[in-house]
């Protein structure tokens, strides 16, 4: 009888462990789960107002150029879509920068969050803020452009040959650049040494 009696103790408290132990399992998973959770909703908040912050940006400076320049708004309403970037070069002799923006196609609506790096050799002090706005002619100019971004030979070949903003009443090459910095808007966007690439984070 002690035997029978000793064995079903042993027996149940090998099952209270194994309980205890599978309650301990479930909450871990159970708090796993949650923290991921949590952090993938942080992510994708973060990632909301990033783009948020992007497009505000990108609405703003191109409403400044439409409205200040005329021939812009020409080309504008020919284009099928266009690029806004802000970004900050900063350097001496050994120049370099980056910064963020979107690519829109007009006619789908849809938006490609980019970045641009550019390096180069010039000679500069401090830091400097600009926007750059590409409008895009052709489809096939921007689906090329959104697609894997250009390199930075592509894009001065892209910028070469542009007259200045005051008789810019054309695309060249498929493309108008605009280089809008803190004294206003530049006659010939500088944009040797520069690339663009999509951020995957942002898709």
């Amino acid at each position: 009888m002690f035997e029978h009696h000793t064995r079903l103790l042993f027996s149940g408290n090998l099952k209270g462990k194994r309980m205890s132990v599978q309650r301990s399992m479930l909450v871990a998973m159970i708090c796993v789960l949650g923290s991921l959770t949590a952090h993938a909703q942080n992510n994708s908040t973060e990632a909301v107002q990033r783009r948020l912050e992007i497009d505000a940006n990108a609405k703003s400076t191109l409403d400044d150029l439409l409205k200040t320049q005329p021939t812009s708004k020409e080309l504008y309403d020919r284009a099928v879509g266009y690029a806004v970037f802000t970004a900050t070069k900063a350097g001496f002799i050994v120049s370099g920068g980056s910064g963020t923006g979107v690519a829109v196609n007009k006619k789908t609506g849809a938006r490609t969050y980019m970045r641009m790096g550019m390096g180069g050799i010039g000679l500069g002090i401090g830091a400097q803020r600009y926007s750059l706005i590409i409008l895009f002619e052709t489809d096939s100019h921007l689906d090329k452009f959104v697609a894997g971004g250009w390199d930075s030979s592509a894009t001065a070949e892209a910028a070469a040959g542009q007259e200045g903003v005051a008789m810019r009443s054309s695309f060249y090459k498929g493309v108008a650049f605009y280089q809008i910095t803190d004294k206003g808007l530049m006659a010939h966007a500088d944009v040797t040494g520069t690339k663009f690439w999509v951020i995957d984070e942002l898709k």
